[in-house]
């Protein structure tokens, strides 16, 4: 018997008769054009774009640099300029560049720059793939900074790649790194290795430049309105530093030991020069800074701003912005010199910050830095309860001692006689054991969870929030809000009460308008709702909240929660709370210290929450809602408590 898997067995009398040759012919000459054109029409697109298109000159670049920008408050006016520093680009050559420094940008940006051929296959893989953009090295950096075009999307990297192999071959690498480091912003308004070390370090560039301060200067390029120290904090750009280190290391510029021997340069890192020259207030100075940060986060970074002569609409609701910086000055006149505050204001439902005071002191952003917030972080614990069904006119025995998560907590008595209350009535008097120990019963997950469905962010400068410092563990501080949180997060995660649990990210970038006025980006509307993405949940808790909480103003209806972070073991406090809202702004207030300490007010009394922050949000609000029409809240829905099963 034959196999019929045999290849040399003759076919079957019922095989089909094979394709005309004709037929095969015209199918190969089809695969053969198709194959020409896949080829062929790439190779000709390649070679028209290597004619036509040129890179300019560091020069060149520079100069489009003088242009300025202008920031808009919401209504149009002028918010505020950002000039060109003059003398703050100042073209170095590459030999004048110390190799410490060429050494921890290359390590940190392009690990093979002095070899490849001016193009990422990584990054370009993926702009195939999906469409947009990724992993630019050294030699597409500056294509992209010296053409201007910086959109995430196919076409431009393929002429980014056009240009990088055209570059290439008519420049040598020191040449292309010569240009790219010069028109690089480092922030702070400078360009190029010279004046960002006079910037910061405020020393000449040369070959006395340290290891340490090399990598804090490669690891500004990235987003330098995000690194910078004073403009997120000393221990976010410790953490850049760092990575930059390790890529020292792993690409083998620097051994383990000799890193391990260095320091973050935190004392020889200067302050920012330009309030000292009188350009700005340090409130419109913080406000810049947030604005720029977040610019650069959607892919408009100051450089780009620059070359376009574009202007930003902000969301900075001039009469609020006003009022802000008013009753601050008016309040606290008079009181301790070391006492500072902070107050930001957003609209709910829009996440549109309206009012953003830093504090009017020095470089160092009040409402940027996140502090310990106490019992004004009650409410996240609330609604995380009232997400599982608890209820809040349940009376409760109030706990004189709770053991959470290794720690215990004793409280005295303050739910009255009877040593029994709501969590309603605990909550307006400031009764710390009931939350406690429904933070214990519901988890510290769960709690984590509801503050994060009202909207705090996972994470702020790269650091997790709501976690111990190793960033991984919910430690028990999470019942008593020991985790530090900004003013705007706080203000941004009470407007979701006060949208009737719609969530919104804060922000301050409305809109980009070219030098011709049309809109080149607009800020998305992310509105949604905050739990388990249900708007009748969202929609009764958020009620619920809004009942619960104190009103806070005497001619509208508003909700107001005060809070303390306590002075180590003291019975001092050395930060104060209020946060609050009504159905149109939503404030967050914080008073404390430049560094913990007891915190007493002038005529000597301990600062709480319920004192001078109270009284600057209520006076701020006050002031902002003097002439408008009242706006009644949603009717009030309450969450039902859960069925006994």
């Amino acid at each position: 018997m034959e196999n019929p898997d045999d290849e040399t067995a003759p076919e079957s009398e019922t095989t089909a008769a094979p394709e005309p040759k004709g037929k095969k012919r015209r199918w190969r000459r089809i695969a053969a054009w198709s194959l020409g054109l896949l080829i062929g029409l790439p190779v000709v697109a390649f070679g028209i774009a290597y004619v036509l298109l040129d890179v300019r000159s560091p020069e060149e670049v520079l100069a489009d640099l003088d242009k300025t920008v202008v920031l808009q408050n919401a209504d149009g006016s002028e918010l505020l300029k950002v000039i060109p520093p003059g003398g703050d680009r100042l073209f170095v050559p590459y030999d004048a560049i110390p190799a410490k420094l060429r050494d921890a940008i290359v390590a940190t940006e392009d690990p093979t720059f002095w070899d490849n051929e001016g193009f990422d296959l990584t990054g370009l893989g993926r702009a195939l793939v999906t469409g947009v953009g990724g992993g630019s090295g050294i030699t597409q950096q500056y294509i992209k900074k010296s053409t201007g075009n910086e959109d995430a999307t196919l076409a431009r990297k393929f002429s980014e790649l056009v240009l990088a192999t055209k570059i290439t071959q008519q420049q040598t690498k020191k040449e292309i790194f010569e240009s790219y480091i010069n028109i690089i912003s480092f922030g702070r308004g400078t360009y190029g290795p010279a004046s960002a070390m006079n910037a910061y370090f405020g020393r000449k560039l040369d070959d006395s430049m340290t290891w340490a301060e090399a990598a804090f200067l490669a690891g500004m390029i990235q987003s330098p309105s995000v690194h910078d120290p004073y403009a997120s904090t000393h221990e976010h750009a410790m953490k850049r530093w760092s990575y930059v280190m390790n890529k020292l290391v792993t690409r083998g510029y620097l051994s383990q030991a000799e890193a391990v021997a260095m320091t973050y340069p935190e004392d020889a890192i200067q302050a920012p020069s330009e309030t000292r020259a009188g350009r700005v207030t340090f409130e419109k100075y913080h406000l810049k800074q947030r604005v720029l940060a977040e610019l650069e986060q959607v892919g408009y970074p100051l450089d780009r701003l620059r070359g376009g002569a574009m202007k930003v609409e902000t969301t900075i609701d001039p009469r609020a912005q006003a009022e802000a910086e008013k009753v601050l000055k008016e309040r606290l006149q008079g009181q301790p010199e070391h006492f500072r505050a902070s107050l930001v204001a957003v609209e709910p439902g829009t996440g549109a910050i309206r009012a953003y005071n830093g504090g009017g002191w020095s470089v160092h952003d009040y409402a940027g830095t996140p502090y310990g917030t106490g019992s004004a972080f009650q409410p996240f614990t609330l609604a995380a309860g009232l997400e599982r069904g608890i209820n809040v006119d349940e009376p409760l025995k109030s706990p004189g001692k709770v053991d959470f998560l290794g720690e215990t907590f004793e409280f005295q008595d303050q739910c009255g006689e009877a040593g029994k209350c709501t969590l309603r009535e605990a909550i307006g008097r400031d009764a710390r054991g009931p939350f406690v120990d429904l933070a214990k019963k519901l988890g510290a997950d769960a709690v984590r969870d509801g503050a994060r469905a009202a909207g705090i962010p996972e994470a702020v400068d790269g650091a997790v929030t709501l976690r111990e410092k190793d960033g991984f563990l919910i430690g028990p501080g999470i019942a008593v809000g020991r985790y530090p949180l900004r003013p705007s997060d706080m203000a941004g995660a009470y407007a979701t009460f006060a949208a009737d649990g719609m969530r919104a990210t804060p922000h301050l970038v409305s809109k980009i308008r070219d030098e011709n006025g049309e809109i080149v980006w607009e800020r998305p509307s992310d509105k949604a709702p905050a739990f388990k993405d249900d708007e009748a949940l969202s929609r009764r808790i958020a009620g619920t909240v809004g009942q619960v909480l104190t009103s806070g103003l005497k001619d509208r209806p508003a909700a107001l929660k005060t809070g303390d972070f306590q002075y180590n073991e003291t019975d001092d406090n050395a930060g104060g709370w209020a946060v609050g809202y009504t159905p149109r702004l939503s404030t967050a207030v914080w008073v404390g210290s430049d560094e913990p300490r007891r915190m007493r007010d002038a005529a000597g009394e301990k600062l709480t929450g319920k004192t001078i922050p109270s009284d600057i949000w209520q006076r701020f609000m006050s002031g902002f809602h003097r002439g408008l029409p009242v706006k009644w809240p949603a009717p009030a829905q309450t969450v039902a408590p859960a069925r006994p099963r």
